[in-house]
């Protein structure tokens, strides 16, 4: 199968272009800088130049491929620039749904994000409801829109990504803000993914059906629960929490992701922070 993973350089795209390539897969991976053509030419994929935000561009790029399947996975958050991300997500997905819509490519995997939905009792499944109150809402609901214009489409929602390479990892933005004294515990949910397994999901997803599914590992946890965790792996001294704070966000389950066939090899932030070098 011929794939075009759009964002092959980023957290994601650098894991799974590898992944695919020793599924047997032929895959043509983007960037927007040339300079980093070389490192995609090192796991195996065909380093294509585009920018997503250029329709042109993108179209010259899926015209040239000629791809089976577009895998979405492009982020602009390098410079922690949400602005930057959701005008990415808005229009960068505009521009790879109509490209691959012109090229007759039928199926399109994307990632979207786990930590949107409204509250409500129990583990969020992927039919309940968005907050249109959250900030990354806009971008969001543009990508998933675009993406369900495919006569295919599924959307990876992922978790919170930790693992070599993110934020969370030793040298990473949270990393930072923790090293600083910037966080405390309180009750807010999170629902973690290594990176790995996101990437193996996207894998798996060339099998899945159309339509949304959450992509986390099997124990959602407040800040309350993990921020100790976190700050022991990296050799920080714990901070305290404000008293009385209300819950905010909700838990999300990874049922579906399971029926599905996908198993998280990191099953708890627990096991996955204890195995970083907090170095």
């Amino acid at each position: 199968m011929k794939i075009l993973l759009a964002g092959a350089t980023g957290v994601i795209g650098r894991r799974l272009t590898p992944l695919l390539v020793q599924a047997g897969h032929e895959v043509a991976g983007t960037t927007r800088d040339s300079e980093r053509a070389g490192s995609i030419t090192e796991l195996g994929a065909e380093p294509v130049v585009m920018d997503a935000l250029d329709p042109g561009s993108v179209r010259e790029a899926v015209a040239a491929t000629r791809p089976d399947v577009v895998m979405h996975q492009l982020t602009d958050l390098s410079a922690e620039n949400f602005e930057a991300n959701s005008h990415l997500r808005i229009e960068g997905t505009r521009n790879l749904v109509d490209a691959a819509l012109d090229a007759d490519v039928r199926t399109m995997i994307a990632q979207s994000i786990a930590w949107l939905y409204r509250p409500g009792e129990g583990p969020a499944v992927e039919d309940d409801v968005l907050d249109a109150k959250l900030p990354p809402y806009s971008g969001i609901a543009a990508l998933e829109k675009a993406v369900g214009e495919m006569p295919h489409g599924v959307v990876l929602r992922y978790g919170a990504l930790y693992g070599p390479g993110t934020w969370y990892a030793p040298d990473g933005a949270i990393a930072a803000r923790v090293k600083a004294g910037n966080m405390r515990p309180n009750p807010a949910w999170t629902s973690f993914v290594h990176a790995d397994d996101a990437a193996a999901a996207a894998l798996a997803a060339l099998d899945w059906p159309a339509g949304p599914v959450n992509v986390v590992d099997d124990e959602p946890a407040t800040t309350n629960d993990w921020l100790p965790v976190y700050t022991a792996a990296l050799g920080v001294r714990h901070p305290r929490g404000a008293r009385h704070a209300a819950e905010t966000g909700r838990p999300v389950s990874n049922a579906k992701a399971k029926k599905l066939g996908w198993k998280p090899r990191v099953a708890s932030w627990r096991t996955g922070f204890a195995e970083m070098d907090g170095s």
